[in-house]
């Protein structure tokens, strides 16, 4: 088993749009209390909270909320290396391990010394015009290059390490992470891949006439994408869309920071996680 992790300085946030969200991690809090740690809760949007962890002053944050909410956190704490801990309240929570009904249960187990660190690779996108870069951000789940508003679909090269690999007339193409292969790259028909992998998924969103399978890159690649018509747009981890132009490239490479959560149990704990969750949708069908 991998080392075990017990934090001595951990802070809740809650999922602002989910009202139930901060009445848990006010319980939460209380909880801890009675174990003789103050730990401070708030919202996940909270400036003066999030400039707390920017500056390292927890050792763990608890994310109440679903799936969007470790995504959030995974944003702000992977450049801290500040681990998290999902607690979901959501519907799914791929990403999550605990839920609303158990998280007195793990509490007791994390300060056990129940608990250890898993980490994840995050993609670091740059987006680049006329050689000029725009800007860049950083992924957990992807990095969609897309159609925008116009329903035609898009033409787009893809170069892995500078080395042409195929053309694409699609609505899109997807380039994720292992923990993105259970999110959009797993709706639009790409494998899933185990959580510890550090290769790049690239997977077309309704390719027309063009390479309709995912391609898994070597681990340490990166991928170029280049947009040959117009009409595209580029988005991170589902965030508002960035408009493209003809010729303007997305540069896909490992990022230099990763995402560290909490698990309990063995490695494992992924695969009986993820068949819960695919089973869910043949509930209520014969068998």
């Amino acid at each position: 088993m991998p080392n075990p992790f017990v934090p001595k300085r951990p802070v809740i946030t809650a999922y602002p749009k989910m009202p139930e969200a901060f009445t848990e991690a006010e319980a939460m809090s209380a909880f801890l209390k009675e174990k003789g740690m103050e730990v401070p809760f708030g919202s996940l949007n909270d400036g003066d909270l999030r400039k707390r962890v920017k500056k390292g002053e927890f050792d763990m944050l608890i994310a109440v909320g679903g799936d969007g909410s470790v995504l959030r956190a995974g944003h702000l704490c992977a450049p801290s290396g500040v681990p998290i801990l999902g607690v979901n309240l959501g519907r799914l929570g791929f990403m999550i391990q605990i839920e609303r009904h158990e998280w007195r249960e793990y509490f007791e187990k994390l300060f056990n010394g129940e608990a250890w660190i898993e980490n994840r690779m995050m993609l670091r996108a740059e987006h680049i015009r006329a050689g000029e870069s725009l800007g860049n951000s950083n992924a957990l789940n992807e990095v969609v290059v897309a159609r925008g508003q116009n329903l035609r679909p898009v033409h787009l090269t893809a170069s892995v390490d500078g080395r042409r690999l195929t053309s694409y007339v699609a609505d899109g193409l997807i380039a994720a992470t292992a923990t993105g292969s259970t999110a959009y790259a797993l709706a639009a028909g790409g494998p899933i891949l185990p959580p510890e992998l550090r290769n790049i998924l690239l997977v077309p969103i309704a390719p027309h006439l063009s390479v309709d399978r995912a391609v898994v890159l070597s681990e340490g690649s990166s991928v170029s994408i280049v947009v040959n018509s117009e009409n595209s747009v580029f988005s991170v981890d589902g965030q508002p869309p960035t408009p493209l132009m003809e010729d303007d490239h997305v540069d896909v490479t490992v990022a230099d920071v990763t995402a560290q959560f909490v698990r309990f149990g063995d490695p494992g704990y992924f695969y009986r996680n993820l068949t819960a969750h695919m089973n869910e949708n043949s509930l209520g069908f014969p068998r």
